[in-house]
């Protein structure tokens, strides 16, 4: 299972705006160089997460976007759903699939309880980390060490 480019891409806008001052608009062609993002790209997915709430957004001279929730209150679990839909290694790990099971026995699926499983536990570390989690592992990791 891979998170999409978007999903990643997504987290990643997140990071950069959670790090500084709430108030502060980010242009986007700022945060693509920042967040090595193509511009393109970033603007489908910044337009994604507000209309989604996320985000919003100011128009004109000195526009751009800002954080319309605080980073703690984000979970990486709901921006990568928000982006890519349900986390699920095959479709019918999921409680409710939307896709009917590609195993000649369905009924006694061997993959899916395992699937399952794998499924409940990254969306259970997803759902523990919230933005504001990478921001604070992030400056942790970027403080100097001298030893004299």
């Amino acid at each position: 299972m891979r998170i999409s480019r978007k999903a990643e891409y997504a987290l990643r806008a997140l990071l950069l705006l959670g790090r500084d001052n709430p108030d502060k608009v980010h242009q986007i062609q700022e945060l693509s160089e920042a967040g090595r993002i193509p511009v393109k790209f970033l603007e489908q997915i910044l337009l994604s997460l507000r209309n989604h709430g996320v985000l919003s957004s100011k128009r004109g001279v000195g526009g751009g976007y800002t954080l319309k929730r605080r980073p703690s209150e984000m979970t990486v679990l709901e921006i990568i759903e928000l982006m890519d839909g349900p986390i699920a290694p095959l479709p019918c790990a999921l409680d409710k699939n939307s896709e009917t099971c590609t195993c000649a026995e369905p009924a006694f699926c061997s993959l899916r309880p395992l699937m399952h499983a794998a499924r409940q536990q990254l969306c259970e570390l997803f759902g523990s980390k919230t933005i504001q989690d990478l921001v604070d592992q992030a400056r942790d990791r970027n403080v100097m060490v001298f030893d004299i």
